[in-house]
């Protein structure tokens, strides 16, 4: 199964998510943000850093790339799309997920190793888990704050769409505890922590991550 990693300028996780999805089995493929298209991939990836300097503001350049067009049609066709860190915030911009990311509550970046409760375990990257489980990946940001309308929380929470909380303190103020989200159809994942950070014992606090990438090649295989 081939899965595309997204590198934009200032992108620094895409090598760590290719090794993810390398290490889970699948083939990673190396997309650029200039690409026209997704070169045939099964999946896509975009992974954490800070696109184009985050300039403008987190992600919002990158969601205007040209290859975020060709992953916005793949998306609403059913691609599976997970969006790590900055690519959760690339997610947001391009209007695939609702909801925005703002500076962290303190002002400060965080870097730690972060529990999270898997909200839903039906989405096409989290079917590896069990709902309620609790995992240990790293997080790394500034702009983790996740922030939207309290109509579209509610719809958010009503729905099962929020897909990982936070346990314990609350690390960047993120209303309600939230992690990361799905869109409806569930085959469209944001969250700030890094699951491609916590994929093997040598270099990640945990393997917790490995599941983000087993789940996406096992629905793959069985579509």
């Amino acid at each position: 199964m081939r899965i595309g990693v997204v590198t934009f300028p200032g992108s620094l996780d895409d090598h760590d998510a290719a090794r993810a999805v390398r290490v889970a089995g699948g083939d990673p493929v190396v997309l650029w943000h200039a690409d026209a298209d997704v070169r045939g991939v099964d999946a896509v990836v975009l992974p954490g850093g800070f696109s184009y300097g985050d300039y403008l503001r987190a992600g919002a350049i990158a969601g205007m790339a040209p290859v975020m067009s060709a992953v916005v049609d793949a998306a609403r066709g059913g691609m599976p799309v997970l969006g790590i860190c900055n690519g959760f915030q690339v997610l947001c911009e391009a209007h695939l997920l609702p909801g925005a990311m703002l500076r962290n509550e303190h002002l400060r970046f965080v870097c730690r190793d972060q529990r999270l409760r898997v909200e839903n375990a039906a989405t096409s990257w989290t079917s590896a888990y069990g709902q309620g489980q609790e995992i240990v990946v790293p997080l790394k940001n500034i702009d983790g704050c996740y922030v939207a309308d309290e109509r579209t929380l509610d719809e958010l929470e009503a729905e099962g769409r929020v897909a990982f909380r936070y346990v314990g303190e609350n690390p960047n103020g993120s209303l309600r505890d939230i992690a990361g989200i799905t869109n409806a159809r569930g085959n469209v994942v944001g969250l700030m922590p890094h699951p491609e950070h916590a994929v093997d014992a040598l270099t990640g606090p945990t393997t917790d991550g490995l599941g983000f990438f087993t789940s996406v090649l096992e629905g793959m295989a069985h579509a």
